[in-house]
């Protein structure tokens, strides 16, 4: 939702906190006036996936990881916390179920070549080397795919420029 009425308080310029749960509740101001203002209430999932972030943030690996999986409790199809989940579990030193996190996201969203990247260093962290290089194979052709399905934008003067 984006508003712009003036900025009373100038507490509510974003200064020095955690990026991730306070947008949410706090409206950004920029030059006085308030550019954004996020919904009050966010469903329970995105909730919990933005206090996953400020626990990475605070370096709380383990509490983070334990967000994640709230978060995923509340929306198995939350793709932002499962991918949150695979990096504090990371940050855990939990390479083995980082794997298998890894493993579920890349069965829901199999074109994601994040997922496969996430894979790929979590299989590497375990020492499974030729399959991390599978799944960064996968990421890196999942990536082609995408940047390939984009339409290509050239003026006709450039390519007549390129043929003549």
């Amino acid at each position: 939702m984006t508003v712009s009425w003036p900025c009373e308080e100038a507490s509510w310029a974003f200064h020095g906190v955690s990026m991730f749960s306070r947008l949410a509740t706090i409206p950004t101001c920029y030059d006085g006036i308030v550019v954004s203002a996020p919904e009050p209430k966010l469903a329970r999932a995105d909730q919990l996936s933005q206090n996953g972030m400020d626990l990475l943030y605070a370096e709380d690996a383990r509490g983070a990881a334990q967000a994640f999986r709230d978060a995923i409790a509340a929306d198995p199809g939350h793709i932002e916390a499962r991918h949150g989940l695979i990096r504090a579990l990371g940050d855990a030193a939990e390479f083995e179920a980082a794997v298998n996190a890894a493993r579920e996201l890349t069965s829901i969203s199999s074109d994601d070549p994040l997922a496969f990247a996430s894979l790929s260093i979590a299989l590497q962290k375990t020492g499974r080397i030729p399959e991390a290089e599978a799944a960064a194979g996968r990421a890196r052709i999942l990536e082609w795919k995408q940047q390939l399905a984009k339409p290509q934008i050239e003026s006709d003067s450039k390519e007549g420029d390129e043929h003549g």
